[in-house]
C-alpha cells in the first residue's frame, strides 16, 4: 500500500474543517491525520481526536486545558492549549495542512506552515488579505505550495493560465448575493442576526455568513484574489449569481470566457485540494445541467451593499495598511452586531470611518501587521456605541 498522505487541519470544528474530516473519512486509505487545531471547542475536538489519532492536538484557549486533557484521556496524542500551541500544530511535518482558522487569528499558524515548505491550503483569506505580499513572498522564499481553498479562488485556480497572462482581461468572482439579494436599504438596515446568517446556499459560520450578508466576503475575496493571481486590480470583477453554481470565471481577449461550475459545496475545492495535482471523489451531488431551472447574473449593488464598495476602494488605493484596517474593523463590527449591540449598517458605517484614519506604519513585517490591527481594534471598540444607533 502506498504511503498515506499527512494531513493538518487548522480551524478542525469550523465549516470547512468538518468537511474536510467528511472527506477524510472517505478515503481513510489516503489519508492521514498529523495535527489538528481548534478555537475553544474542547469536547468537539476530542471527539474527533478519539476517531483520527493525531499526533498532537491544539486548542487556542487556554482555559480550556483542563477539559482538553480530560477528554484526551486514553489517547496517545500529545496536546497544549494558547495561540503558540496552534502554531505548533502547524509547524508539524504535513504534506498538506488546511488552514481555515477564521479572521487574523489565522495569520500566524498560516505562515508557520508556509514556512515548513509543503503544501498549504488556504481557506483563511484574512491571512492574504492582511498580509498578503508576506505570505507570498514567505511561500516564495521556501518553496511552498500554495492552493486557495475559497470556492471561488479555487474555480479560478482551476482555469486560469498564468502562462497566458498577457491575454486575460478579466478575473470574475460570483457572489450568491445572500440573504438580503433582493431586500430594500429600509429591510436591510433592520435585518436581525438569524436574518444575516440564514445563507440560501451555503452552510458557514456565523462571522463568514454576516460578511456573506454585507457583501463584505466578497470584497475581502477581491484583495485576495490580487494577491493569488497577478492581474491589476482594475481586471478584478464582481457579478452576483443567485444560483451559485459557477463559481469563478476568466475572460480573454480574443473574447472567450471560462467558467467553472459545481454543485455549491465546499467539499469540491477542498478534495481538489487534498487531491492536487490530481482530482479526488468528492462525494458532492454531481451537476445536472438538465436539471438547472437557468442561471442569471446581477451587476453588485454597492448603495445597498456598501462595504463591497468599501473593499473595492481599499483595493484600488494600493495602500497596503487600508486592508489591515478594513478586515480589523469589519472583525470588531460583525461581532457586535452578531451580540445585537450595532445594526446591520453599523457595519459599513464604523468601517468606513476607521479607514479615513491615519495609519502611518506601512506594514513591512508581521509585527507591523499586528500593530495597525490591534490599533484599529481598539479605535474600533471605543466608538462602537457611536454607531449603535
Amino acid at each position: 500500500m502506498p504511503e498515506r498522505t499527512t494531513v493538518t487541519i487548522l480551524g478542525a470544528t469550523g465549516s470547512i474543517g468538518r468537511s474536510t474530516l467528511e472527506l477524510l473519512r472517505t478515503h481513510k486509505d489516503k489519508f492521514r491525520i498529523t495535527a489538528l487545531a481548534a478555537g475553544s471547542g474542547a469536547g468537539a475536538l476530542c471527539e474527533l481526536a478519539r476517531e483520527f489519532q493525531p499526533r498532537f492536538v491544539a486548542l487556542a484557549d487556554k482555559s480550556k486545558y483542563h477539559e482538553l486533557h480530560n477528554g484526551l484521556e486514553g489517547t496517545t496524542a500529545a496536546f497544549d492549549c494558547g495561540d503558540h500551541a496552534v502554531t505548533d500544530a502547524a509547524s508539524l511535518d504535513a504534506d498538506i495542512t488546511i488552514c481555515a482558522i477564521t479572521g487574523i487569528a489565522g495569520l500566524s499558524s498560516t505562515l508557520a506552515a508556509i514556512r515548513r515548505g509543503k503544501t498549504v491550503a488556504i481557506a483563511n483569506k484574512e491571512s492574504l488579505v492582511c498580509a498578503g505580499k508576506l505570505i507570498m513572498d514567505a511561500a516564495k522564499e521556501h518553496g511552498t505550495t500554495l492552493l486557495p481553498l475559497d470556492s471561488e479562488h479555487n474555480a479560478l485556480f482551476q482555469i486560469y493560465d498564468p502562462a497566458k497572462i498577457d491575454d486575460v482581461t478579466a478575473l470574475t468572482l460570483t457572489a450568491s448575493g445572500g440573504p438580503f439579494r433582493t431586500w430594500d436599504a429600509a429591510r436591510i438596515a433592520a435585518a436581525t442576526p438569524a436574518q444575516a446568517v440564514a445563507h440560501p446556499n451555503w452552510s458557514m459560520g456565523a462571522k463568514i455568513s454576516v460578511d456573506s450578508a454585507t457583501l463584505m466576503n466578497k470584497g475581502l475575496e477581491l484583495i485576495e484574489a490580487a494577491c493569488l493571481f497577478p492581474q491589476a486590480a482594475a481586471m478584478l470583477k464582481v457579478v452576483v449569481h443567485p444560483q451559485s453554481v459557477i463559481h469563478g470565471m476568466v475572460s480573454y481577449r480574443d473574447g472567450n470566457v471560462v467558467a467553472a461550475m459545481s454543485q455549491p459545496d465546499m467539499k469540491i475545492p477542498i478534495s481538489y485540494t487534498l487531491g492536487w495535482p490530481n482530482r479526488l471523489e468528492s462525494m458532492a451531488k454531481p451537476l445536472d445541467l438538465t436539471k438547472l431551472s437557468g442561471l442569471t447574473f446581477e451587476e453588485a449593488d454597492t448603495t445597498r451593499f456598501p462595504c463591497l464598495r468599501l473593499a473595492q476602494e481599499v483595493l484600488a488605493s494600493g495602500n497596503p495598511a487600508a486592508p489591515i484596517v478594513l478586515n480589523a474593523a469589519n472583525e470588531i463590527a460583525v461581532a457586535a452586531f452578531l451580540d445585537s449591540h450595532l445594526p446591520l449598517m453599523g457595519i459599513p458605517a464604523l468601517v468606513e470611518e476607521a479607514l479615513q484614519l491615519e495609519t502611518p506604519i506601512r506594514p513591512a513585517s508581521i509585527t507591523d501587521v499586528m500593530t495597525i490591527d490591534e490599533g484599529t481594534r481598539a479605535w474600533a471598540t471605543h466608538n462602537l456605541k457611536r454607531f449603535a444607533a
